[in-house]
């Protein structure tokens, strides 16, 4: 029996077993009584800066809750986008991710750019993507939101901010638990918490840890390696501590290490108008290929944290303070061939290391006051040093190197108030001034190289950058379930310098912020006792001077400002309890994302082209069932739907650069005995074995890439004290 044939027979044998024990114990469960039904879950965030449930904010949020992320083996940013309509999410390689928010996302690594949509880990700004490496194993919950949060939340936020909230220290009781799983692919995942109060109950330690392996998801039949691969370990300890009933004291330090192959990049198509395409062999086996050199993903990730809040008698004073450090090295084949496959063989690698602190002041309003207010000071800080290295084959190796780097201080002052108006209509109001000084080197070997033939140079460079950015809106209760409000919100990205420029002139010079303006309508309303909620939102955003970037015919890559888009959207989220254990979770989001004015030359404007990576359609659904057993114990079936329709990898939208349509299929069978105690779940993803695309771009008559992963499955086990 062959690889595939064992590989085919396993993925029956776990289908198989999904069906029939969920058939099984489906008769196992005692005849129907009277039906039942539950009120939801309240949903408990803090978008605002302040503790709110979910029903009351005026703005658009998706959440995951502590069980939602376990029980669907939600376990980084890219599980999550998968689950939020309007989030996108993409990577090359897999350890730098690119985050998308409503059309509104960020290609640029270099040292001196910066993220559109931010990604923060209790509240501290991980402003590099190799940063964003959390493992969401305790974690309370994610909060997604939606648009420009430029007046509360650290910088840059123009598309959308993804918040990570881990579990906090219990003062009060001792706990523990623990997390193992086994699945294909060699799958071995374990996790563990402990948490233990000390000094009578005034303060209390957690420790957390997780290490998750799997082998490689493609072969490499010309090293006879395997390449996207797993090897990861995080770790996290906490102390928190309440000296007294006015003052509250928090310290974090975390970390992650990843080693990894891959990833298994290869040319998808050709484009037979250059005839540079008869030099390269197209791959369409998500497998296999047939890469030079495995490569390898390495990176170490880790922070500090450290919060204090004083209650006074008019308000809360809190201080916090970050640090993050990265250390990144990654190289890779970028065509996937060797010389008997391609004619032409292209790779290279990245190196970065960026040391980043944050402060931030700020006095906030009592819980109980009748006006909620915010106002505080925030400081950013960071040093990032990183070398980008291109190797051009072509009978000869040609190398270009770029060395940069980029210190950047930024500074803003900030405040944000809610006032009601009534007992059931509230005015809100937001502003925050940002500042950015960076100043920037950047040298390169390119008289070395065939690249592009241009002289060497070593240039240094300075810029700031600032802007005053706001929201404006208001809310009104219909009723204690039913909320409508309208927001009006402005936020900024800052200016940068190119990472990999032709030319000293193009290293020097600047791209400009840039600037979304979105007009916001909302709906949140509970039905049914509390058994239905449907929320609804229409948004349109004015989105100016777009940072995108471009690879020009020589293979330069530019960073421009693309001019003017408009991008229109409705997006609703539904969660009923329609009977018994009955439960249904959707979500859809419709993005229309489309130039306004795009100038590429004198000839050229993309003008009515979509924008990359932002399809028009995202559709999620997830039904589940719960069955009550005669002994006490717990069945939930759950399936997970996504659709994802066309999506433009370029803003050309032409060319093979896209990824068609998609249908993914996740499921699990969780049974959880009557003491609550534990758990094991069977799970699959992916169980279609949908073959979809996760990055390509165009180079040399030929359209490279790499896929997403395939089929899993396996046996999860959860135990807590």
């Amino acid at each position: 029996m062959d690889f595939n044939s064992r590989k085919a027979l396993a993925t029956g044998v776990a289908m198989t077993a999904l069906m029939t024990a969920a058939s099984a114990w489906a008769q196992a469960a005692p005849p129907p009584q009277e039906p039942q039904t539950s009120q939801l879950d309240e949903v408990i965030v803090t978008a605002q800066r302040r503790t709110q449930r979910l029903q009351d904010v005026p703005v658009t949020v998706t959440a995951f809750g502590a069980e939602e992320l376990e029980q669907a083996r939600i376990k980084d940013v890219d599980d999550v986008a998968t689950r939020t309509p309007g989030l996108q999410f993409d990577a090359f390689p897999a350890s730098q991710p690119r985050i998308a928010i409503r059309g509104i996302g960020s290609t640029d690594r270099g040292a001196a750019g910066d993220p559109s949509a931010a990604v923060f880990l209790d509240e501290i700004y991980l402003g590099r993507p190799g940063m964003v490496a959390f493992d969401a194993f305790d974690i309370e919950r994610i909060e997604v939101l939606k648009g420009p949060q430029g007046t509360l939340y650290g910088r840059n936020v123009v598309g959308g901010a993804i918040n990570v909230v881990t579990q906090r220290p219990d003062l009060n009781a001792f706990g523990a638990s623990t997390e193992a799983t086994i699945g294909n692919y060699g799958r071995l995942e374990g996790a563990a918490v402990v948490n233990a109060p000390f000094a009578d109950g005034r303060a209390a330690v957690r420790a957390s840890g997780s290490w998750r392996t799997h082998d490689g998801y493609t072969d490499n039949s010309f090293t006879g390696g395997e390449v996207d691969d797993q090897d990861t370990l995080s770790g996290r300890i906490q102390i928190a501590a309440e000296p007294s009933d006015t003052v509250r004291l928090a310290f974090t330090i975390d970390g992650t290490r990843d080693r990894a192959a891959g990833p298994a990049n290869r040319v998808l198509d050709l484009d037979d108008s250059d005839p540079l395409s008869m030099f390269w062999t197209p791959n369409p086996d998500r497998d296999s290929f047939a890469g030079s050199t495995d490569g390898y993903q390495n990176r170490d990730t880790w922070g500090l944290r450290a919060e204090a809040q004083f209650d006074l008698s008019f308000a809360t004073l809190t201080y916090l303070g970050g640090y993050r450090n990265l250390d990144y090295s990654t190289a890779y084949d970028f065509d996937g061939g060797n010389p008997t496959t391609n004619f032409i063989q292209i790779s290279g690698g990245n190196d970065e290391q960026t040391d980043a602190s944050s402060h931030e002041l700020r006095l906030s309003s009592l819980p109980g006051s009748p006006v909620q207010w915010v106002a505080g000071l925030y400081n950013y800080n960071s040093d990032t040093r990183r070398l980008d290295t291109l190797i051009l084959d072509l009978g000869g190796e040609g190398t270009e190197t770029y060395t940069q780097d980029a210190q950047l201080t930024s500074y803003a002052v900030f405040g944000d108030v809610t006032v009601p108006i009534g007992e059931r209509f509230s005015l809100i109001a937001g502003l925050r001034y940002s500042e950015d000084e960076k100043d920037y080197r950047i040298s390169n070997t390119a008289g070395d190289s065939i690249f592009r033939g241009e002289e060497a140079f070593d240039v240094s460079a300075s810029a700031t950058f600032d802007a005053l950015t706001w929201r404006v809106g208001a809310d009104y209760k219909l009723a204690d379930n039913h909320l409508l409000y309208v927001m009006v919100s402005r936020g900024f990205k800052s200016g940068g310098f190119q990472d990999l420029p032709g030319t000293a002139a193009e290293a020097a010079d600047p791209f400009e912020p840039e600037y979304a303006t979105q007009f916001e309508i909302g709906q949140k309303s509970t039905f049914l006792d509390g058994r239905l909620i449907w929320n609804n939102t229409l948004y349109t955003i004015d989105y100016t001077d777009l940072q995108t970037r471009r690879t020009l015919p020589s293979g330069q890559v530019l960073t421009d400002n693309a001019g003017a888009a408009t991008i229109n959207g409705y997006e609703t989220y539904l969660s009923w309890r329609p009977f018994g254990g009955a439960r249904i979770v959707a979500g859809y989001g419709y993005t229309d994302a489309t130039f306004d004015d795009y100038v590429v030359d004198d000839v050229t404007n993309y003008a009515g082209n979509r924008i990359a990576r932002a399809p028009r359609h995202k559709l999620v659904l997830s039904p589940s069932y719960d069955w009550d057993l005669a002994d006490g114990a717990v069945i939930r079936a759950a399936i997970d739907y996504r659709y994802e329709s066309l999506i433009y990898e370029d803003n050309s939208n032409t060319g093979p650069e896209r990824r068609e349509p998609t249908n993914m299929y996740d499921a699990r069978i969780i049974y959880t005995p009557a003491s609550d105690r534990w758990s094991v779940s069977l799970w699959g993803k992916n169980l279609s074995d949908e073959v979809t695309r996760s990055f390509q771009g165009a180079f040399l008559g030929a359209n490279f890439g790499a896929y997403a992963p395939p089929r899993t499955y396996g046996l999860s086990f959860n135990w807590t004290l």
